[in-house]
């Protein structure tokens, strides 16, 4: 504590909690529920072999390319949803809704259309094994129909956070994943007179459930009168002036999202080369990180909303105090974590019914994941929850992308291919870019550079 007393870091503001919980607890009850939900679709085609687990993480890399897309262009959109509701400027804020729209969708397209069409050749980059192509394949080609819809929910899910309407997109998502997981249960192992789908029974689950939330969350979000429920003019309400000048700042969050993207897709195509076990074992420990992160994912949102709000209220000092609290309170929570992952990892691990080997190497990487959550924790709230809320998407963009294709890539390619190590021992390599991120980002945050007020410029 003496560190957080050093930085000046003040945990007596009761306003500042009541605001916290109320926009962090609501996201951390949806990231929790999708992650549970997530890891049982996991467990449950974990049942059928190593085979399809690793076609379905393979075949998800596709939409995990497509979702961080859609967080890079929603999150450097809501930088500026979030000042404008510091404002309360809410025309502007449906202008920036729909020009996300217009880019989400077109985003997606281009998505749907490469897995519907050339599955195979997608999943050949991550894979020489025939069976787990041609199990992927099958999957894609299903889920693929969902991307579009996708789209549509992630940009109203991130105007209503930004304007701190967290609860409706919690319900919303909550509700159409808890039915994902039971149509997934019906069609994977095929029960009440349904044939057994195997892996496509997750597919056709994950494509009802975006066609469900897609009504629910439009329907409602007008039926409610949020702010967010714009006319079709207000929706195409901007002009050329107006998209360049959000873009400047949006576009460089979108960036930096796909090339960090491309990057974690390279590792998992390393991971995949070792050997269908490595491959395995990193998704089944995906399925743990998810869940262990979800803390961190709320409390980076609060930090984002009311950064933003802040910033966009003129209040600049107020801006960087918040973000020094939220610093502290994702190290204290990212350690807590840390040791619950460490103690039950055995019994965690033990939920699916894979090889000896495979088990192994997920226990070990699970372990690392564990000892080292507090400087991914650190890294998402200087970088989403600080940085990308004060505007300053250009130097985060410049800070990852360099980090990771000249540190991390290269150093797991030559861990992986080259000198062929054990997975979890290029699993660990990784760390290297983490932590070179850490030590660049964080004088930038002392400095306050980071803090912009944009919308007094739009």
């Amino acid at each position: 504590m003496r560190v957080f007393r050093k930085f000046n870091v003040d945990f007596g503001d009761q306003d500042f909690y009541k605001t916290m919980l109320a926009i962090a607890i609501p996201v951390t009850i949806q990231q929790l529920i999708s992650s549970l939900l997530n890891m049982l679709d996991i467990v449950m085609v974990g049942q059928l072999g190593d085979s399809a687990i690793a076609a379905l993480g393979l075949s998800n890399q596709v939409f995990f390319l497509l979702n961080l897309l859609l967080f890079g262009l929603t999150s450097g959109m809501s930088v500026f949803t979030s000042q404008y509701w510091g404002q309360r400027d809410v025309a502007n804020i449906r202008r920036v809704l729909g020009l996300c729209l217009t880019i989400a969708l077109a985003a997606s397209g281009f998505f749907s259309i490469a897995a519907y069409f050339f599955p195979v050749q997608v999943l050949s980059f991550y894979t020489n094994d025939q069976m787990v192509i041609e199990i992927g394949a099958r999957y894609l080609r299903v889920v693929s129909l969902s991307y579009l819809l996708t789209s549509i929910s992630y940009s109203y899910y991130a105007v209503l956070r930004s304007i701190r309407q967290v609860r409706l997109p919690m319900v919303i998502n909550v509700v159409a994943l808890s039915i994902k997981a039971v149509i997934g249960y019906v069609l994977i192992f095929g029960l009440i007179g349904f044939p057994a789908f195997g892996v496509e029974g997750a597919a056709y689950s994950t494509l009802i459930a975006r066609v469900l939330e897609v009504v629910l969350v439009v329907g409602l979000t007008y039926r409610l009168r949020t702010p967010a429920a714009a006319r079709l003019r207000e929706l195409t309400g901007y002009n050329f002036s107006f998209a360049y000048k959000i873009m400047a700042t949006a576009l460089p969050a979108l960036i930096n999202e796909i090339v960090w993207s491309l990057g974690v897709t390279t590792y998992n195509a390393i991971y995949a080369h070792i050997g269908t076990n490595a491959i395995a074992a990193v998704n089944i420990v995906g399925t743990f990180e998810n869940l262990a992160f979800v803390t961190s994912i709320g409390i980076g949102t609060a930090c984002a909303v009311m950064v933003g709000n802040s910033i966009g209220a003129g209040d600049r000092e107020r801006a960087f105090r918040l973000g020094k609290i939220y610093l502290a309170l994702g190290l204290l929570v990212s350690i807590a974590t840390a040791v619950i992952l460490v103690v039950f990892s055995p019994e965690l691990v033990g939920l699916y019914q894979v090889s000896d080997e495979t088990a192994a190497y997920a226990h070990q990487i699970l372990l690392i994941y564990a000892l080292t959550l507090w400087l991914r924790a650190t890294n998402f709230m200087l970088f989403i929850g600080a940085l990308r809320a004060g505007g300053d998407t250009t130097y985060a963009m410049i800070v990852e992308t360099c980090t990771m294709w000249t540190v991390g890539v290269p150093l797991v390619f030559w861990a992986g291919l080259s000198l062929r190590l054990a997975v979890p021992w290029v699993y660990l390599i990784v760390l290297v870019e983490e932590f070179t991120k850490l030590m660049i980002i964080f004088p930038r945050f002392r400095s306050k550079k980071w803090i912009h007020d944009l919308v007094a410029a739009v």
